[in-house]
């Protein structure tokens, strides 16, 4: 129904698998910065195929079928903004600050779950659960930034600002053409080179963390 919005979702699946097989080969198990890393991009191109699905092949909106296909869409967004959360936390805090932090993450998804499944399954759920994530990571970010001035952190400033961008388009409906490449493709474009910054940020991030277990270790 929407070839353009359906194949650039089906584009962002395939850029988060890769980017997240990527980032899983990094590194080996016990890593938590790779782990919840795997996990954001997982989370992000699962929504995308079911978002493409949802554009590309389900016509009525009001079947079940689309119902539990948005209801998916909707909770793999609330696992990205765990994730996200659990990446800022260890970015500027240790010890048990970070765990409380995962932990009400954790179960602010749980209530979050629980409001999409049986009440409330509007976009505006999503963005309200989603955005306080993503602000805390890139304050994160900014922070760690203007104490190492790392690349890697700087590309990921501007990985997270794009995907604020991407969102502010879609938002506004400005695409490149009515039919053919409209706002939620041209979204999704942006979002692709946000997500690629950010992965160069979580390559850096988890080579730095490796470095760290490796000087303790010695």
């Amino acid at each position: 129904m929407e070839p353009d919005v359906a194949l650039t979702d089906y584009g962002l699946t395939i850029e988060c698998a890769v980017l997240a097989i990527l980032l899983y080969k990094q590194a080996r198990r016990g890593n938590a910065m790779r782990f919840w890393f795997v996990t954001l991009f997982a989370a992000l191109g699962f929504g995308a195929c079911l978002g493409g699905t949802e554009h590309g092949f389900i016509a009525d909106k009001t079947s079940r079928l689309h119902g539990l296909v948005w209801s998916a869409t909707l909770i793999s967004t609330g696992v990205a903004a765990v994730a996200a959360w659990a990446i800022g936390a260890r970015l500027l805090f240790s010890g048990r600050v970070v765990h409380y932090i995962t932990s009400a993450a954790v179960i602010l998804f749980g209530i979050y779950s629980a409001i999409v499944l049986w009440r409330i399954r509007d976009f505006w759920i999503a963005i309200v659960h989603y955005l306080p994530a993503s602000v805390f990571l890139l304050t994160a970010f900014l922070i760690e930034y203007r104490r190492s001035l790392s690349r890697y952190l700087g590309a990921g400033v501007a990985g997270l600002g794009l995907t604020f961008v991407a969102a502010t388009v879609q938002q506004a409906g400005i695409g490149l053409h009515p039919i053919y490449f409209n706002h939620n493709a041209l979204y999704h474009l942006i979002q692709a080179l946000g997500f690629l910054l950010i992965y160069c940020c979580a390559r850096g991030l988890i080579a730095a963390q490796l470095g760290k277990k490796h000087v303790n270790a010695s």
